[in-house]
């Protein structure tokens, strides 16, 4: 067994799934020998902590970023992680909900902003968010997810936006870049593990 296979097989087993799964961006690591499975690995484990996010947060965020990303395995794995770090099943469906919302929000929003035309931010949105309004998760969480995925969606407006309500409401820059980091690394995780 070469060490790609055996770092591959790491990751798998903290996944709780079959180390003999393979994909083809998998594959094409582990035949290429690629010594990127280390850093994936190494990335991997950095979002399971952090000195600014609760586990529960951690895992919340995972779950949001996972569904925003369609991938199955990682939803799986994050949904675990937040409710063995106490989450509850409203809170998941929450940041499922979330990124759902931000979706929709920032393809919207992205358009205005790509256009610059002042018609278009006349007219009403007509998207429903009553779910903004009082997340059960709280108002400066809820912003949190919203700004990791606006980031993941590559939105500019709602990155700004979000990243302003947050410092409006005492938030620290270490907590907003701890979350769209842990984004970035499910995000990037998510291209070879599906």
């Amino acid at each position: 067994m070469n060490e790609s296979t055996e770092v591959i097989n790491e990751i798998l087993s903290g996944f709780d799934t079959d180390i003999n799964y393979r994909n083809a961006s998998l594959s094409l690591l582990e035949t290429g020998e690629s010594r990127y499975l280390r850093d994936l690995k190494l990335n991997l484990n950095s979002t399971l902590a952090s000195e600014h996010l609760s586990a529960k947060e951690i895992g919340l965020i995972g779950v949001s970023i996972a569904v925003n990303n369609v991938n199955k395995l990682l939803t799986d794995f994050y949904t675990k992680f937040a409710a063995t770090a106490g989450a509850t099943t409203a809170e998941i469906a929450e940041a499922v909900a979330c990124a759902s919302l931000l979706s929709s929000n920032n393809v919207f929003y992205r358009f205005r902003h790509f256009t610059q035309k002042e018609k278009y931010g006349r007219i009403p949105a007509r998207i429903r968010m009553q779910i903004m309004a009082k997340p059960v998760t709280g108002k400066e969480f809820f912003e949190l997810l919203s700004l990791a995925i606006s980031a993941v969606n590559g939105c500019e407006m709602c990155v700004n936006a979000h990243e302003d309500s947050l410092i409006k409401l005492g938030t620290t820059e270490e907590r907003i870049f701890d979350a769209v980091r842990i984004a970035s690394i499910i995000t990037a995780t998510g291209k070879v593990i599906y």
